[in-house]
Parts: C-alpha cells; structure tokens; sequence
C-alpha cells in the first residue's frame, strides 16, 4: 500500500497536535492571566476553548456542533479516501504531502469535538450531551491587532475582533492548503487536458 508513509504523516501530525493540547490543558491557565509571551507580545501562547470551527463560527441551535461534528467525520473518510486514491495514481509527492497535514489536522480537530466534551469536560453549559459537543483548544496567538470593527466593514461592522487564536492541526491545514494553491501547476500539471 503506497499510502501507508502518508497516513503516518498525517498521524505525525495528530500525535504533535494533541500533544501540545494536552501540554496546554493541564499546565496553563485559560485566558490573558495563562497566556506566556514567546515573541514579545507579538506572539504568546493563550489558551482558549473554541465552541464552533475556524475563528470560533458556530452553526446556529442545540444542535449545530452535533452538525458540525458528523460533518467532520465524513470530510475525515472523504480526506483519507483521496488521499490513498491519489497515492494508488502517483499523483505528486509534494500534493500527497499537503493532504496528509490537511487529513492530520482534520482528525486533530475531530478529536477534540468528539471526546473533549467528556474526557476534559469541556462541553459548553447547556450542551444537549457531553460526546460529540468537545470544544476545541486553541493556544497560538499573533497579537496583531484588537479592537472594534469599523461601521463600513459588512457583517461584522461594530463588533469585537481579535486576530485568531489557533492550534497546531488549523496550521497544518492551513499549510497544507495554501501549499496547493500555491503549487497547484505543479501538482495537478499531468492531469491538464493536452491541446
């Protein structure tokens, strides 16, 4: 099986990211009083729960997470499908390289909904169950910037906003998908129809 190196890659990265989470958890306290400055007070460590997905959107109702959460159960089959489909093709390894961080942290993430809610009780108050309703910890923060939104900015005009908080598998998503977009000549080139 040719996707076996990817799969460990993408469990590479699940191991180092539920790691620092567990590290975060137990030995610092949650919000600005815990936070450990690493670059100044450009770059700290903060730990915060995140209810929702990427830069804490939520899903309307009681039952939004549970939507959330069996949405990322079937993205994480679909990833792992792929990426062994295109393993099994010879697709470049640059390309499968990228879909084992984005599977790795996609998993890392999915983790943290499905057990945290009961293994770290951290299901917010008036969560339906504790399974499947787990916050997701985040801790790295670029303090750039703070502050209220201006009026003319559509949507979120008038409102709070912090630069995100994020954790070790949002970066490696975010890695592995700029990377194909970025390198996306490349990797899909032999599949371009020839003229």
């Amino acid at each position: 099986m040719k996707s076996i190196r990817y799969f460990l890659i993408s469990l590479v990265v699940i191991l180092l990211d539920q790691g620092i989470k567990m590290a975060v958890h137990f030995w610092m306290e949650p919000g600005y009083f815990g936070q450990i400055e690493l670059v100044g007070s450009l770059f700290k460590l903060h730990y915060t729960l995140n209810p929702g997905m990427a830069f804490g959107i939520q899903l309307g109702s009681n039952y939004g997470k549970l939507i959330l959460t069996s949405f990322r159960i079937i993205a994480m089959f679909g990833i792992g499908y792929y990426l062994h489909y295109l393993s099994e093709k010879h697709s470049p390894k640059g390309l499968l390289f990228c879909i084992s961080l984005i599977l790795g942290g996609a998993i890392g993430n999915l983790i943290d909904s499905v057990f945290y809610g009961v293994l770290l009780g951290n299901a917010p108050f008036g969560a339906p169950m504790t399974w499947f309703h787990g916050q997701v910890i985040d801790m790295f923060f670029f303090d750039v910037w703070e502050g209220i939104l201006p009026l003319w900015v559509p949507v979120w005009g008038g409102t709070y906003y912090s630069t995100p908080i994020f954790n070790f598998a949002d970066a490696a998503i975010f890695c592995g998908v700029v990377s194909i977009i970025i390198f996306q000549n490349r990797f899909f080139e032999s599949q371009k129809p020839i003229e």
